[in-house]
């Protein structure tokens, strides 16, 4: 196993666990702290691992930070003229 492998492993696991803590601001720093520490993870695992690795890490994390990837989507809408 190489190490971004193995990070992207415990990036997973952290994500999990704080899901799982009580939070009053809705998880959103968070949030913020596994988006800033997994794109470089992701960006690691594509040159380290390909391609298929990098998608499989790529939809964990979507899967597990859907809300900030929802707001994403909708401020893009916006960007664009789309409505809602």
């Amino acid at each position: 196993m190489t190490i971004p492998f193995v990070l992207a492993c415990l990036w997973c696991i952290a994500a999990n666990f704080a899901g799982m803590l009580p939070s009053r601001r809705s998880h959103w720093p968070a949030a913020y702290v596994l988006i800033a520490t997994g794109v470089p993870i992701l960006v690691w695992l594509f040159f380290e691992n390909g391609t298929w690795f990098a998608v499989i890490f790529l939809a964990a994390g979507v899967s597990m930070l859907r809300w900030p990837v929802r707001y994403l989507i909708r401020w893009l809408k916006r960007i664009g003229g789309q409505p809602d």
